[in-house]
């Protein structure tokens, strides 16, 4: 096999399929054994449109060695494993492509007792956002890495994820300090001690952020965690335009205001969150954004300098959430951004593009896109972590209807096509399941993806874990 080759794992036959599966009920007992048909269907697709692949077989683990032994299994009985968490990804990153296991995380959910001298947390993969913010937020301190949907956090960290408070805190590779790992032979792997830093060999944490369940089973994670701020402020502004609210969004990047969260929503989005969540907001392209500080004249500091900035691009005056409730609702209506988009057209699917930019070209390519949608009559809303040059596109397609994911799909590619040009990425933090891998020889180029491939082989040699993703 050349390097260029990636091992490949087809569908197993009935009789692995049987000897899995009595193995699986030998370790696990046969209540954590799914074969029912519902079960399978749950388990077989993720929020995005891309078609259902359904597993043969799901699985619930509770430990680290139960999940050493679900891969002990596979590799003996030559069947693909797909971890599974929430459900929440979009780029079809849970289908079970090749049949075989699904390996549901979720009562792995453990969350260990945060160390508030190391400002580190240790929880299991199965945890989702939501209950360790919960468990963190008596502590005084809380997890920066907020996507908005309720994902686990091993999917967070196998999809690379980040998301509202990304422009002051990070992504999911700022934010994992260790994996506990099950690689490609059924070993258990820790990929790190818990010291702040390390120059001892290879980096196989970060390796293993982003692979999407293609080179091993995340099974247990070490979590930075950070004081919770003294003195919090939100706010909402709006635009005359999109480009007007991008370009004041990258004048506070360039005057390195510390914002915590600068997000933007178009005009379409904002009458999408109005009608879904029975919000009042103005419709007008909308900047939500939120400070951090030391102290109430420190937040006042930053929230003058941005108001200054705004007033420049056209920016009207802030709408203030001055209090936590006021603060979690504004942040609760945008998090349900994507409810609220598909609600536009009811029975639609979404496909639900992201691409990421140097900040310098974000608002050309916000308004680029806003053009491309206008000319080809597609209902798509925008919104982005505009901070960092991050944004969202949620094309609404009749998921019945050929011709119309055709048209959201050649938007899809022109949306990428700009993107590569101006020096950015396919994809800021949603991955590339199966939907967006045929972009990543256009960004990488041969040499790159000989590398991945490289790699792919070397860590899993039999080609079982989640078949058919990122490298096809």
């Amino acid at each position: 096999m050349s390097v260029a080759e990636v091992p490949r794992l087809g569908r197993p036959g009935a009789a692995s399929v049987q000897a899995g599966r009595d193995a699986l009920a030998g370790l696990l007992g046969a209540d954590r054994v799914g074969t029912g048909a519902d079960t399978l269907a749950q388990h077989g697709h993720d929020e995005s449109f891309h078609p259902p692949a359904r597993p043969d077989i799901v699985v619930w683990p509770r430990s680290v060695e139960e999940a050493a032994g679900i891969v002990r299994i596979a590799l003996e009985h030559r069947l693909p494993l797909v971890p599974f968490g929430a459900g929440t990804s979009l780029e079809g990153h849970v289908a079970a492509l090749a049949g075989g296991i699904s390996v549901d995380m979720r009562e792995m959910d453990a969350i260990g007792r945060p160390s508030l001298d190391d400002l580190d947390v240790v929880v299991q993969a199965g945890a989702t956002r939501r209950a360790l913010d919960a468990r963190l937020r008596g502590e005084g301190v809380f997890f920066a890495v907020d996507p908005g949907a309720d994902a686990t956090i091993g999917g967070m960290a196998a999809t690379g994820a980040s998301g509202t408070q990304t422009v002051r805190y990070g992504t999911m590779r700022e934010n994992v300090l260790a994996l506990t790992i099950v690689n490609g032979w059924g070993a258990v792997v820790r990929t790190h001690s818990r010291a702040r830093k390390s120059s001892a060999g290879y980096d196989l944490t970060h390796l293993m952020i982003g692979s999407e369940g293609t080179l091993g089973l995340i099974c247990e994670l070490t979590l930075r965690v950070r004081p919770v701020p003294p003195a919090i402020a939100a706010a909402a502004c709006t635009f005359p335009t999109v480009a007007e609210a991008v370009r004041c969004a990258v004048a506070v990047a360039q005057y390195a205001i510390p914002v915590a969260r600068i997000e933007l929503a178009d005009e379409l989005q904002i009458e999408a969150i109005n009608r879904h969540d029975e919000t009042a907001f103005e419709v007008a392209p909308t900047l939500f954004l939120e400070f951090h500080g030391m102290s109430e004249a420190d937040v006042a500091a930053q929230a003058q300098e941005t108001a200054e900035i705004a007033a420049e691009f056209g920016g009207g005056s802030f709408a203030w959430a001055s209090d936590e409730g006021e603060r979690r609702r504004l942040w609760h209506a945008r998090h349900r951004a994507y409810d609220a988009a598909r609600a536009l057209k009811p029975g639609s699917a979404g496909l639900t593009t992201d691409v990421c930019v140097p900040v310098s070209a974000l608002a050309d390519c916000v308004a680029a896109a806003q053009t491309d949608i206008a000319e080809h009559d597609l209902i798509a809303p925008i919104v982005g972590h505009v901070g960092d040059g991050n944004f969202h596109v949620c094309v609404l397609v009749d998921p019945n209807d050929a011709h119309d994911i055709a048209r959201a799909e050649a938007f899809h590619g022109r949306l990428v096509e700009r993107a590569l040009a101006h020096g950015g990425t396919c994809t800021g933090e949603h991955g590339v399941g199966y939907g967006k891998a045929r972009f990543l020889a256009a960004e990488h180029g041969p040499a790159g993806l000989e590398m991945m491939r490289a790699v792919k082989r070397a860590l899993d040699p039999h080609g079982i874990f989640n078949p058919g993703k990122v490298l096809g």
